[in-house]
């Protein structure tokens, strides 16, 4: 198993009846500003460096986003966010990212989601979460020299713990409180973050100092790692 076969596996997914109805209909109908784009579509795989120290969960892919260019994070605000400040702390080759062409390359970060199928309100069912989990919980087995995960919002956050805590790694969730730029000393080390959702950078809530102080509390989490559990 490598990355490239399991990035091929969720893209052919069909575990979601619903997720997937629902992403071939916005495919179909597409949003007036996107009418000349031929939508992606289909569950939208993980990307970014295979040797990656830092892991960067999401939620799910953007209906008008993700859903429709094919990359994590590409074409819509979130990532206009998320990208810039990658790239202000050295983790990304450009500011900006608006499909899967355009050049972008991370350096020690890979992307990926708690969801991969674009879902109706930006949210899944608990049972779509569930079958979507075992894809991350391999991706985490084959990023071997992962230090840091950042878990942005409060779902990615919770699904990355239920994975520690099914694996034995950790003794409850109950011990870990969800908080913008709060460390957990698990290995990898976790980093919470409030997500980069317009509903939070538009409040100000999220704003770009914040997002770009992750991203060097994580260079921190590579420089000084916790002990990795033998694996």
């Amino acid at each position: 198993m490598t990355i490239d076969i399991l990035a091929a596996e969720v893209v052919a997914c069909q575990r979601c009846p619903r997720l997937r109805q629902y992403c071939e209909q916005v495919a179909r109908e597409k949003r007036r500003a996107y009418r000349e784009w031929d939508y992606w579509g289909r569950p939208v795989p993980p990307f970014g460096d295979p040797n990656a120290q830092i892991l960067i969960l999401g939620l799910a892919p953007a209906a008008h986003g993700a859903n429709r260019t094919g990359r994590m994070f590409t074409g819509d605000r979130s990532g206009d966010f998320l990208f810039r400040a990658l790239w202000q702390t050295g983790f990304a080759s450009q500011p900006t990212s608006v499909r899967r062409e355009d050049g972008l390359a991370l350096k020690e970060v890979y992307i990926s989601a708690a969801v991969r199928c674009a879902p109706p309100g930006n949210r899944p069912l608990p049972g779509e979460i569930r079958n979507c989990r075992p894809y991350l919980e391999r991706e985490l087995d084959l990023l071997t020299n992962l230090r840091v995960v950042v878990a942005l919002g409060q779902l990615a956050f919770n699904v990355y713990l239920s994975i520690l805590k099914d694996r034995g790694l950790i003794r409850s969730r109950a011990a870990f409180r969800f908080g913008h730029n709060a460390a957990s000393d698990t290995a990898p080390r976790l980093i919470s973050s409030y997500h980069p959702s317009q509903q939070n950078t538009s409040t100000g809530k999220l704003t770009e100092a914040m997002l770009r102080d992750v991203f060097l509390h994580a260079r921190e989490g590579i420089l000084n790692p916790p002990p990795l559990p033998p694996r």
